[in-house]
C-alpha cells in the first residue's frame, strides 16, 4: 500500500521566509537533515486535514484547510516506512497564526524561520525540490521523486 505524506510550505511573503526543520539524530530517517513539516496521513483523514494537523503537531503553527493550495506531488517508489512507495502532497500557505516552536524535540532538532535565498544545502532531496520550484514558478503541480 502507498503511504499518503502531507508537507506544507508556510511562506512569510513580507520578510521572505519560510518555516523548516531540522532532523535530529533520533529521527528515523534523514538524521540531521532540514526538511519541510511533513507527517502520515491517518486512515480515512483527508489528506488537507494531514497537512493542518501535522503543522500543528510539529510547529505549533494553526493553519486552516481552505488557506492551503497545492504546490507540488512527490510519488516516491519506496521509503523508510513505505516499502511500496509513498505520495507526498505538498502545500503552500500565506496565512497561519503562532510562531514556529519545535513541539518534537525527540524528532527535530529545531524549528525556524528560514530566508527563502539561504535554505540549507542540507536538505532531504524529494522535498527541497518542491521548495525550489515552489519559489522559482510559484504554486503548480508537478510530479517529482522517481
Amino acid at each position: 500500500m502507498t503511504v499518503l505524506v502531507a508537507a506544507v510550505i508556510v511562506h512569510d511573503k513580507a520578510t521572505n521566509r519560510v518555516v523548516l526543520l531540522q532532523r535530529s539524530q533520533n529521527a528515523k530517517f534523514a538524521q540531521g537533515m532540514w526538511h519541510l513539516p511533513v507527517g502520515k496521513s491517518e486512515p480515512g483523514e483527508p489528506i488537507t486535514e494531514t497537512a493542518v494537523r501535522e503543522l500543528y503537531e510539529e510547529t505549533g503553527l494553526t493553519v486552516k484547510p481552505e488557506a492551503l493550495k497545492v504546490a507540488h506531488i512527490i510519488h516516491g517508489a519506496w521509503g523508510v516506512e513505505a516499502p511500496n512507495g509513498f505520495l507526498t502532497v505538498v502545500f503552500a500557505t500565506h496565512e497561519w497564526t503562532g510562531e514556529p516552536e519545535n513541539r518534537e524535540p525527540r524528532k527535530h532538532d529545531q524549528v525556524c524561520w528560514v530566508d527563502v535565498e539561504a535554505v540549507p544545502k542540507e536538505f532531504l532531496d524529494t522535498t527541497v525540490r518542491a521548495v525550489h520550484r515552489y519559489f522559482e514558478d510559484g504554486p503548480q503541480v508537478s510530479l517529482d521523486g522517481w
